[in-house]
């Protein structure tokens, strides 16, 4: 666990699955024999807003946990125990628990003035390391807490380096410091020990280069000179008195930091370069207890020398007041002032008030802070404010070492008398906040590391942290997430900054403004600035400027604010895969993203995909935009981020990668739609399958999606319809095609007409483009099935001739067969029964070649309609019977559906109806179940046939009524008319409602050339 999480098994490594198990492991590991809850586990793996099937999901994988340690090397299992888990493991098995064992032992010999047994077994204890502990993981505590092993790994060197250096070894140790501190540049202890070991080395001016080094780094990165001990050491090097090894003490091993490098035994030169003398009591000058070092004098106001020997003066008090100044054109959110201010001040709380603001890059989040700030100054906090930018956006975060040596200095505390080490720079700040009412701001935190050491002890006092991580390991903290403004609010800020006059004068294009940069509130202050400072600008010329998505970014920026800088900070704070990702999403074209799609962007096959998206949503930079109804969480950008996004895509990914990861996508929305297809049609059957490569999600998460496939296909046309244009503008045709010919899966059934010839059409294009014959021929036969089903048969007989020619070429008989069974229903529609029943026969012959069960079984149940009407009810019954036998071995029940239904037409045909009623019920059922919308109508139809053969016309005329509706709701009116005609010739003796239903049907079958239908319809109104 030293390194990436590795389970030693009886044949090698065990392979943890990533994600929610490696997750769970780590956290019962670091815990090892004791309990942990399972609400910790499940804000661990979530954080944030977990599923109603958390804890579900936490008992599964706890036990595929227990399988897989079945095979560990070692005893080790995970029992239960409320109101968690327990991990019961050998100390000795798990390398943090050894670790700790071996340093404390370490210890031990040490005090016991065994320093050589001390220094074996901390280079045993340091050899368990493998790299950064629990590297890889992704859950943000669980870091914090790898973060705390690795520091005890440094201190732990830091030990042995110093009692090496005591035992005369310092020649043998220079190579080893020189890495540790190139690897760890800012650790002043490693430094100091590296300045030691050079100089009794005898290489002088190399120690001098190596403190020149850390001032240079730490001057750099923090702006920030050498520590005190550092300074004397360089000092006591200058004057050539530092005194060897066998003279220094022994150091103290503490759990928490570790010991500072050996002090030179007499006060070094100071700046002027005299050398100070050491006192009577062996005290170094500058330190309580002894003089102040030559030149310096009691102006310094750390020691005064008329004191008491041993005591400091005691600091002034001072009331810090470092708020930057407030925003005279703040607006906000009252409700969410007040649930702050309540969680700041509130007389109930019984620990010092804590609340975090959180959002997005531009929502204002430091803004809020400040405002709020000033508003509980004097009333709230009357001892002072303290204020500091952590910068936890930025490349170089502020420490909490440093943060207290700026807090301590502001109250009062001069900077000789501020500890060097972190646990006693906090506890003095806790103890000089005890007493007072402070409020202390932290603006963009980074971590609760960070934050944590800042809180002070009293609950007099206050602490709001402002972030764009969500801080969730905070204990008690109350938080606030920021999102974009309401339009109120919104055109507020803008009237604010740029004038009530000029927003009302150009309403619309005030509201038009605010839409167009998302009401984020940096991006609105950004454009109203601009607006502001040119008075002769429109409102309506910068909606024109933000118009053009390639240059947005560019007309967000004035003086100091650009959005692009704030969106940097949070993009550069990301670990890199993290910001390719981010990258690579803005090529998908859908309004809401499916947590598999990260695993195809990135070719990784975890288990969760979504688990690669949650460090963006922890940034602010993705939100979450709810869950799906397959389960599934779903993802989306704000418009800027995603415009940023793009931005860097095309600056930071080469064009032959974003390329691949295009494919990838496209291949994971066709790899789904294939199986929703299959799921639905018991295999591949009745669609031809294009060459282009799938990209397939893991297993559990396509079992997941594809619970219910039409239900899937429902929740993601939009995204599949967008991705088979996408697919078309990027010449991906073969995705285009088979993507577009397979969704007629869900156009079919739901009637979604629009939508089928849209995506066709675009499909097509892509093909003729490409000069790809199979893909134009397999679009213009679907499109023949479209038209088809409008009952444009000419149409639909030009298209199906045209694609069998191909398909006849290319010697493709799946294609041929799908043409010639539709070509034979448009003659079964016209009544060219023998027409039809070739076509049938030649159809039957193709499927079978192609070896498409379910194809075969669609042309009998079609084939057996006309045998009824020929009064064949014998064959018709065996077709039917043999078309149901295929249906139900593959597990196709929207085909059963359908073939029912023609069992309920063969029973009226054999003067069956109250049989038929039944018959017709139950497919009418499956039909709603399956949202069927189209066999929904043909069954209302149906069922008034029955009753009119029951000589029941009210109960005929109410399904036929019905049928209308269902058929014109969903814009079929070929299938309307014919229900109209229907209940036209029920209401005969009614000529004036007989007229009304037949006018519309009558233009139908006149635009449509249904002869026989026209033909009656103009008998009924001949007679009406």
């Amino acid at each position: 666990m030293l390194g990436p999480l590795q389970v030693r098994g009886k044949d090698g490594p065990l392979r943890v699955p990533p994600g929610r198990q490696e997750v769970i492991l780590a956290a019962l590991l670091l815990e090892a024999n004791r309990v942990v809850g399972t609400n910790y586990l499940v804000d661990l793996i979530w954080e944030d807003n977990p599923p109603e099937t958390a804890r579900t999901q936490v008992q599964i994988c706890v036990s595929r946990l227990r399988k897989l340690l079945a095979g560990a090397d070692s005893a080790v299992s995970i029992s239960t125990r409320q109101p968690g888990y327990v991990l019961h493991v050998d100390t000795g098995d798990v390398d943090s628990l050894l670790f700790t064992g071996l340093v404390a032992l370490a210890r031990r010999h040490r005090d016991e003035g065994e320093a050589e047994e001390a220094v074996a077994l901390l280079k045993s204890a340091v050899s368990l390391w493998q790299g950064n502990s629990l590297s890889g993981l992704e859950s943000g505590p669980l870091t914090n807490k790898a973060r705390q092993l690795d520091e005890e790994r440094l201190s732990a060197i830091e030990v042995r380096m110093q009692l090496e250096l005591e035992l005369g070894r310092h020649d043998r140790l220079v190579g080893e410091l020189q890495l540790l501190t190139h690897e760890n540049p800012l650790r002043e202890r490693l430094r100091g020990q590296l300045m030691c070991a050079l100089y009794w080395s005898g290489r002088q001016a190399e120690a001098l280069e190596a403190f020149r080094d850390g001032r240079r780094i730490l001057d750099q990165e923090l702006g920030l000179e050498p520590g005190r001990e550092l300074r004397r050491l360089q000092a006591a090097i200058l004057a050539g008195e530092l005194p060897p090894p066998a003279s220094v003490q022994p150091p103290r091993l503490r759990e928490d930091t570790a010991d500072a490098p050996p002090p030179p035994p007499r006060q070094p030169a100071d700046a002027t370069g005299r050398a100070a003398h050491r006192t009577d009591t062996g005290t170094r000058a500058g330190e309580p207890g002894g003089q102040p070092p030559s030149g310096s004098g009691p102006a310094r106001g750390d020691v005064r020398q008329d004191s008491p020997a041993g005591h400091a003066e005691q600091p002034h008090d001072v009331r810090p007041q470092q708020l930057p100044s407030a925003t005279s054109d703040f607006v906000a959110d009252d409700d969410q002032l007040a649930a702050l201010e309540k969680a700041l001040t509130g007389r109930e709380r019984k620990a010092v008030g804590l609340a975090v603001i959180t959002g997005k890059p531009g929502t204002g989040k430091s803004t809020l802070a400040v405002n709020l700030a000033h508003r509980l100054a004097e009333t709230g906090f009357p001892d002072g404010q303290l204020y500091c930018d952590l910068r936890g956006t930025g490349t170089t975060p502020a420490t909490a070492f440093e943060v207290l040596g700026r807090f301590l200095r502001a109250l009062g505390i001069p900077g000789q008398l501020i500890p060097e080490s972190l646990d006693e720079r906090a506890e003095m700040y806790r103890t000089r906040l005890a007493s007072r009412r402070v409020l202390v701001v932290l603006d963009d935190a980074a971590s609760e590391s960070q934050v944590q050491p800042l809180l002070p002890g009293s609950r007099d006092c206050a602490v709001l942290v402002t972030s764009r991580a969500r801080l969730t390991a905070l204990p008690g903290a109350h938080r606030a997430e920021l999102d974009v403004l309401d339009e109120e609010r919104a055109l507020k800020l803008l009237s604010r900054i740029i004038g009530e006059e000029r927003v009302e004068g150009e309403a619309a294009s005030a509201e038009a403004l605010v839409r167009t940069v998302g009401r984020l509130p940096l991006a609105l202050r950004i454009v109203a600035a601009r607006l502001a400072a040119r008075p002769h600008w429109t409102l309506a010329s910068m909606v024109h400027r933000l118009a053009n998505e390639r240059h947005r970014l560019d007309e967000l920026a004035h003086g100091e604010m650009t959005m692009r800088a704030s969106l940097s900070l949070t993009y550069n704070g990301l670990a890199p895969e993290d910001r390719r990702l981010l990258r690579l999403l803005s090529m998908a074209r859908t309004p809401t993203l499916p947590g598999w799609l990260a695993g195809a962007l990135l070719d990784d096959d975890r288990p969760v995909p979504s688990d690669l998206l949650e460090p963006l949503v922890d940034m602010q930079m993705l939100d979450v935009a709810g869950v799906a109804r397959t389960g599934d969480y779903r993802y989306q950008f704000h418009e800027i981020i995603r415009v940023y996004a793009r931005e860097q895509l095309a600056a930071h990914e080469a064009p032959e990668l974003r390329r691949e990861a295009l494919v990838r996508m496209a291949g994971g929305w066709m790899y789904l739609a294939q199986e929703a297809h299959r799921k639905v049609y018991g295999g591949d059957f009745t669609v031809l399958c294009g060459d282009a490569p799938r990209w397939a999600p893991p297993p559990s998460c396509t079992e997941e999606l594809l619970v219910d496939p039409l239900a899937w296909l429902d929740a993601e046309q939009d995204a599949l319809c967008g991705m088979v244009e996408h697919a078309a503008d990027e010449g991906l045709h073969d995705v285009s095609w088979n993507l577009a010919t397979t969704l007629v899966t869900l156009f079919e059934v739901r009637g979604h007409y629009d939508l089928w010839e849209q995506t066709h059409v675009r499909a097509l294009a892509a093909v003729r483009k490409a000069g790809n014959l199979r893909g134009t021929a397999a679009v213009r036969a679907s499109l023949g099935s479209l038209f088809m089903s409008r009952n444009e048969f000419d149409m639909a007989r030009r298209e199906l001739s045209s694609a069998l020619d191909v398909f006849q070429a290319l010697d493709e008989p799946l294609g041929e067969a799908l043409c010639r069974r539709d070509m034979a229903l448009i003659a079964r529609t016209n009544g060219e029964d023998d027409t039809a029943l070739d076509l049938y026969e030649r159809s039957l012959a193709d499927f079978d070649r192609a070896g498409d069960v379910v194809g075969r079984a669609i042309v009998l149940t079609q084939n057996a309609h006309i045998r009824m009407r020929r009064g064949e009810t014998d064959m018709a019954q065996a077709q039917l019977d043999e078309a149901l036998e295929i249906y139900d071995g593959v597990g196709n029940r929207g085909g059963r559906a359908r073939t029912l239904r023609r069992v309920g037409q063969l029973l009226l045909e054999q003067g069956k109806p109250d049989l038929a009623v039944l018959t017709f019920t139950e497919v009418l059922e499956l039909c709603r179940d399956s949202g069927d919308v189209i066999g929904e109508g043909h069954l209302l139809r149906d069922l008034g046939h029955a009753f009119v053969l029951m000589g029941r016309p009210d109960r005929a005329g109410y399904f036929f009524d019905r049928a209308v509706a269902a058929r014109e709701q969903i814009m079929d009116f070929g299938g309307g008319a014919l229900a109209r005609l229907d209940l036209a010739r029920l209401l005969e003796d009614e000529p004036g409602r007989s007229r009304e239903l037949l006018a519309p049907a009558l233009e139908v079958f006149t635009a449509r050339g249904m002869k026989r239908e026209l033909a009656e319809t103009r008998r009924l109104l001949g007679a009406s």
